[in-house]
């Protein structure tokens, strides 16, 4: 749902009713995950895809029979067509579940509120019963607010619903989670796909080089908030890096030291220069961030660990060092530099192994690990 709020948004400050189809499950390859909808208004506008072309016209004509019955929603399943690869179904191999309901923002005006808020990059969660006698309904969440439909509002479903959707909100991950199914807190058991738009993954790059350049205009692409940071004032300009959220000019170490950061953030260090990196990595590999990465020779890696070591870092934190910094793929040129780099952050935050995938067997895409409690 949160991947059209820009569009849903508007459509609710118009009062314009809509069909929602939402992916609520997915098995096998499938090219889009749970949560990915696509909406249709009564004028025949749609937005969003859910397969990437596979089975868009089916769920098209089937959110416009939902807008006309005006019918509670409805579930359609896609899979793989072994006859006929151009019938209905998911040439990929993959199986989708989908949720067709309408929306009348009329009667769900917390709905607007919940989408300006994540389509302005702040956090809100939307929680969308997708199994139980209220299936449908919908729950917002943002800042310390809940707002609910009537099926959902203050009672043992609507309270239970909010507490999970709050948390799925602090750990950032949209999840299906279920609900309910003992008498203290929600007797009936219900299945709720919690849709998250967090804040984004900050990637701090430090370290005003032409490779910084090229690697900020990568992380800006992959959806990071992106910071430069550089000592020195005469490099650390917003000309020489526009596609960068802030550039800063601090002393590396310093600027980590008091900025936010947690287990998506990307840090990769650039410098090539030990009295910047030796403080700045130290300080680094003893912080919760997702990927530390600093760039270098085998030679400048070889000495950067021991005056790491020096520096009294263990081995157990040397080891989350990515240095040399990158994948191999023979690149060359800033730009080349930049791919290499982040396809290793990919890679590294979805635990693969940046194999060819002509080499592997199995599923392309991987299950995503339990979801924090």
């Amino acid at each position: 749902m949160l991947n059209i709020a820009d569009t849903l948004r508007l459509w609710c400050r118009e009062g314009r009713p809509f069909a929602l189809a939402t992916v609520v499950d997915v098995r096998g390859s499938a090219p889009l995950p749970a949560g990915t909808s696509v909406a249709v208004d009564l004028d025949g506008n749609a937005a969003g895809s859910i397969s990437g072309g596979c089975v868009e016209g089916a769920v098209y004509e089937l959110c416009r029979e939902v807008l006309e019955d005006g019918g509670g929603p409805r579930r359609a399943w896609f899979g793989y067509s072994d006859d006929d690869a151009f019938a209905v179904g998911l040439t990929c191999g993959g199986e989708l579940d989908v949720l067709v309901q309408r929306v009348d923002p009329a009667t769900r005006p917390h709905l607007g509120a919940v989408l300006t808020e994540a389509a302005e990059g702040r956090p809100a969660a939307v929680a969308q019963v997708v199994d139980g006698s209220i299936a449908g309904a919908l729950l917002g969440v943002y800042g310390d607010t809940a707002f609910a439909d009537r099926a959902l509002d203050d009672g043992p479903a609507g309270r239970a619903v909010a507490d999970k959707a709050a948390g799925q909100l602090r750990v950032g991950r949209t999840a299906r989670i279920e609900v309910g199914g003992d008498a203290d807190t929600c007797p009936e058991r219900l299945s709720v796909l919690v849709h998250v738009a967090a804040a984004r993954p900050r990637m701090l790059i430090f370290g005003a080089v032409d490779f910084a350049a090229a690697l900020s205009r990568a992380g800006h692409f992959l959806g990071y908030r992106v910071t430069v940071c550089d000592a020195r004032p005469v490099f650390a300009t917003r000309a020489r890096f526009p596609e960068a959220d802030e550039v800063i000019t601090d002393w590396p170490h310093r600027y980590l030291a008091r900025t936010d950061v947690d287990s998506r953030t990307a840090v990769c260090v650039l410098t090539h220069d030990a009295k910047f990196d030796v403080p700045l990595l130290r300080l680094a590999l003893e912080m919760p961030v997702g990927y530390v990465g600093a760039m270098g020779s085998r030679r400048t890696h070889g000495e950067r660990l021991e005056r790491l070591r020096e520096a009294g870092v263990t081995e157990g934190r040397l080891a989350r060092l990515r240095s040399p910094i990158g994948l191999d793929l023979g690149a060359r040129t800033p730009e080349e530099t930049a791919v290499s780099i982040a396809a290793e952050i990919i890679a590294h935050a979805h635990r693969a192994t940046g194999r060819p995938l002509s080499e592997g067997t199995g599923p392309i895409h991987r299950a995503l690990g339990p979801v924090p409690a």
